[in-house]
């Protein structure tokens, strides 16, 4: 019987398609021991979004956070999302930043990075994979699906060959807005298999509907593993649901190695967290739904609640459709790049700017400027040259790898920040996210400096 594996995403990406990233860790402390007895192949928990999330919103430090899952999880795999050069930010840093993170993750507990590149220009993840196989860690590479004049299967399989020629472990393809179709997924992944040679992961969204159907065809076609949410935090645009899936594969002669009554007790842990994510408005009805018209706009989960969260803060709910309807010609305009982090938020509010202002490109972001100049890497497809244009002279355009024109930034941030930064890893922090980073560490102290006082009044009582 063929096994399948599961990768459980409710600790970070179901998580983050649902309710933009706002689970504390208190949250799911306790499921964590059922978790890691379950079965699966690995825990997906880190990365993505949450790293910014728990020191934007949640008052966590995100090493801590990562931390504390290792220390209960001992037996399955930890997992997490890294993008390349990107890190987990919304900018390229410089290789010693890349390096440094990479170890300081793994020493902290992670054991599989999923490394990939918004625009799957593999000179972007080439130092990360390069790491990680240093620190002893099992490097994934991954590929961003999206379809578009210039994406094909043949494509796709050469973006996998040359994953596999620079060292990777594992493959995944990451279907980030649930647009890949069953019969795409069979076909693709069928191609993939017969040129390369290595274990293949799928990873798609509920979004459209598509999704239990998509991940059954991939296993069909040779996938080795599926990402996978617990029901209870399943559906909409987050990922389809662990039972569902283990027990249709079943049917079908596969074997997941998750165990039944686990997952139940798993489920209904969730039961009452989602609810008190759905009764504070974080979780929108509006994200549970099918939405099949994404097959039109690729929107992914994570882009598609951040927009609604977003149009909601400006009270201009109502533009929801028309800068939904937007995202395809900006997409264009960018040369076709797949709607991932960090292309789907800077194409996403650069659609919603658009359709506010009433004129199409009246204010460009700073990221979307960044993006024309190159610094972001080499778009799939060619970009709108009016729009290049108009934010920069051709001898400013960034001509080869944009990282090997950073100067190295963490020693010398490190000594800027001096007693501020308690660790390699609050310099990391930092350099990922300045301002909401200060803020965190001077809200430390002064939480810090409370129980100090509290404390000593007790003793004095």
């Amino acid at each position: 019987m063929t096994k399948v594996k599961f990768t459980e995403t409710v600790l970070r990406d179901s998580q983050q398609s649902l309710i933009a990233t706002r689970m504390p860790f208190e949250d799911f402390e306790g499921i964590l021991e059922k978790l890691d007895n379950a079965g699966y192949y690995s825990l997906e928990c880190w990365g993505g979004a949450t790293f910014d999330s728990c020191l934007r919103y949640l008052d966590e430090d995100p090493w801590e956070r990562l931390r504390k899952i290792k220390a209960v999880c001992k037996k399955t795999p930890l997992q997490m999302l890294i993008r390349g050069q990107n890190i987990l930010g919304y900018k390229h840093y410089p290789d010693d930043v890349v390096r440094l993170f990479c170890r300081k993750a793994a020493e902290d507990g992670m054991d599989i990075f999923r490394i990939f590149d918004a625009l799957n220009d593999f000179r972007n993840i080439e130092v990360c994979i390069d790491e990680v196989k240093k620190c002893g860690k099992h490097a994934q590479g991954c590929i961003c699906y999206t379809t578009s004049p210039v994406h094909t299967i043949e494509k796709y399989v050469e973006m996998c060959k040359e994953l596999k020629e620079m060292g990777v472990d594992s493959i995944a393809i990451k279907d980030m807005a649930g647009i890949c179709s069953p019969k795409e997924a069979y076909d693709l992944v069928k191609a993939v298999k017969a040129e390369v040679d290595i274990p293949l992961f799928f990873h798609t969204h509920h979004t459209t509907g598509m999704g239990p159907m998509t991940l059954l065809k991939a296993v069909e076609a040779g996938c080795d593993g599926i990402d996978t949410a617990i029901s209870t935090m399943a559906g909409g645009t987050s990922q389809p649901a662990t039972e569902t899936m283990s027990y249709t594969l079943s049917q079908f002669g596969y074997e997941s190695g998750l165990d039944m009554d686990s997952l139940k007790e798993i489920a209904d842990y969730f039961k009452p967290i989602r609810k008190k994510f759905l009764d504070n408005g974080t979780l929108n009805p509006e994200v549970m739904g099918i939405k099949a018209d994404i097959l039109k706009y690729q929107v992914p989960g994570g882009m598609l609640s951040n927009m609604i969260a977003n149009l909601k803060d400006m009270n201009a709910l109502d533009k929801f459709d028309e800068a939904l309807a937007e995202i395809p010609s900006v997409r264009k305009d960018m040369g076709y790049p797949p709607l991932v982090t960090p292309l789907s938020q800077m194409v996403g509010n650069q659609a919603v700017s658009n359709v506010l202002l009433g004129e199409r490109y009246k204010n460009i972001s700073k990221e979307i400027k960044a993006y024309l100049r190159g610094e972001y890497g080499r778009a799939p497809g060619e970009i709108n040259k009016e729009l290049i244009d108009k934010c920069w002279k051709e001898d400013e355009l960034v001509k080869g790898r944009y990282a090997d024109s950073l100067e190295p930034l963490f020693e010398k941030t490190k000594k800027e920040l001096g007693k501020t930064a308690r660790s390699d890893e609050d310099v990391l922090s930092y350099i990922a996210f300045p301002q909401v980073a200060e803020k965190f560490f001077a809200a430390r102290e002064e939480k810090e400096s409370n129980t100090v006082n509290y404390t000593i009044e007790k003793k004095e009582d």
